[in-house]
């Protein structure tokens, strides 16, 4: 028998991590914690916004490791030998060209009718865009919505989320991918 539940994300870390499941009317995150895993229901009917920004801790990622292993490829140069630094040096480089090719680590914050939550729904911001497309595509049909969004989510937006009131728009009708805003992916 195949699964209600179709994995749309995962984002691992050293304890555990979470992982993303999308059905027909929800979205559930399995937030696996070393040897426990809880479970977060988010009813799609019930989802006010998903948004997802640039960590500026990534630059912590690409420039320690990076300075280190430079340090030592320089240590090395003088102490050992020419050919053991340029090695170390090489591995310098191929690490900082990597975290830039990867992009900007992401956080995320997912708002519903009554409460918000800071779980991480994707990993690096590059791929959000891609996962909130399916969760919004699930959302429309969840909510009975035909009509696409006429504008895209730009990243010249402002990363600070938008706040309607209730007299301001229905739910009903609002997309998510309206509210959500994604910056450098």
């Amino acid at each position: 028998m195949k699964s209600a539940y179709r994995k749309i994300s995962g984002v691992r870390d050293l304890t555990g991590g979470t992982r993303w499941y999308l059905s027909e009317d929800c979205l559930l995150a399995a937030k696996r914690m070393m040897y426990a895993v809880e479970y977060r229901r988010f009813y799609l009917r019930d989802l006010e916004s998903i948004v997802v920004w640039p960590r500026r801790l990534w630059l912590l990622r690409l420039i320690l490791p990076g300075l280190l292993l430079a340090a030592l490829g320089a240590w090395l140069w003088v102490l050992v030998s020419s050919t053991v630094g340029a090695i170390f040096g090489g591995l310098c480089l191929a690490w900082v060209t990597w975290e830039l090719a990867l992009g900007p680590t992401a956080g995320s914050r997912i708002r519903t009718t009554g409460a918000s939550v800071d779980l991480p729904l994707v990993k690096r911001t590059r791929r959000a865009r891609k996962v909130l497309a399916k969760i919004d595509e699930a959302i429309r049909a969840a909510r009975g919505i035909t009509e696409h969004p006429t504008a895209a989510v730009t990243s010249s937006q402002s990363a600070e989320p938008s706040v309607q009131t209730s007299s301001e728009a229905t739910p009903a009708a609002a997309s998510i991918a309206d509210a959500t805003q994604t910056n450098g992916s």
